[in-house]
């Protein structure tokens, strides 16, 4: 009887060992497979610096009211409150400890793609990588090796202001496998080649569907309602609908579209305001083609 009882509680340690390891299987960040980024060439930084543009990176990781050459400075410490809670900017200059300076291209790539830190935490999706999930790998890297060229700062953000359950970053896990992959956001069919980049641009670098499409419950996109406009994420006013259905932009033409990236002007000779004056800064450093990619891409979309 006492081997059986022995055998019992070795059994049981067995199976309670095998439950936990499938447990923190199933809820710990999945990182992108090694060989995507060792497939990657050597960074192109003229490539990298239009994706930071088309990122947005120094809108959120420059010092608030950054203007010139500081919106390089990468020093962190714009405060995005949400519902949720205050999110804190970090930095990601080169600084090889307040910044990303010590980071593998691999370690980079994690964070922007699958939302995952340096240690294998993970990362709050007020940082967009729901949509950086659909950036290519070479886009990436060339992005990461631009960075290393940015000015190095000290600075060290302060922590986030999360209460219970938020706080929890285990939790993500699980809302990840509802939100967060890199299939297309909408289905276009017979898209041209410049409709096809002005896709890649809105849902993967430029971001545009985490203001302009609004949320549920527990911070998804609403996909049946995709840039259709909504209540502003930090709370104040309404981000508006960039659709075809639109009583505005939705009655410009592609042009129009394309001149007020580049200029901040309405067709009606109003100017860009609200968040959108950060946005419109990062564009107008693009190449003329890519606004117009962008432009083509919203006429093209299903109208709401």
């Amino acid at each position: 009887m006492a081997g059986t009882a022995k055998f019992g509680i070795a059994a049981a340690l067995v199976v309670g060992v095998a439950l936990v390891g499938t447990y923190v299987f199933a809820v710990a960040p999945h990182r992108q497979p090694a060989t995507v980024w060792a497939a990657t060439t050597a960074p192109d930084l003229t490539n990298g610096k239009r994706m930071f543009f088309a990122g947005g990176c120094s809108s959120c990781h420059a010092a608030p009211g950054a203007t010139g050459d500081a919106r390089l400075l990468l020093t962190g410490g714009v405060a995005l409150k949400t519902q949720f809670g205050t999110f804190h900017v970090p930095n990601i200059s080169p600084d090889p400890k307040a910044g990303i300076g010590e980071w593998t291209l691999a370690e980079f790539g994690d964070a922007v793609t699958r939302g995952i830190g340096p240690s294998g935490e993970n990362l709050y999706p007020a940082f967009p990588y729901t949509s950086y999930a659909r950036m290519k790998p070479q886009d990436v890297a060339d992005l990461y090796g631009y960075l290393k060229t940015l000015p190095v700062s000290s600075n060290v953000a302060p922590p986030h202001e999360l209460g219970f359950p938020f706080n929890q970053r285990l939790a993500l896990t699980g809302w990840k496998l509802l939100f967060l992959n890199d299939k297309p956001r909408v289905t276009l069919a017979s898209a041209d080649a410049q409709i096809q980049r002005g896709q890649y641009l809105v849902e993967g670098p430029g971001h545009c569907g985490e203001c302009h499409t609004p949320r549920n419950v527990i911070g998804g996109l609403k996909a049946d309602e995709w840039l259709a406009g909504g209540p502003n994420p930090e709370g104040e006013g309404r981000i508006p609908d960039i659709t075809p259905g639109s009583d505005s932009m939705g009655k410009w033409s592609k042009d129009e579209i394309a001149s007020y990236l580049e200029t901040g002007f309405t067709p009606d000779f109003d100017s860009v305001g609200g968040s959108m004056v950060e946005v419109q800064k990062n564009l107008a450093e693009l190449p003329a083609e890519d606004r117009a990619a962008i432009a083509a891409y919203l006429k093209a979309i299903p109208a709401k």
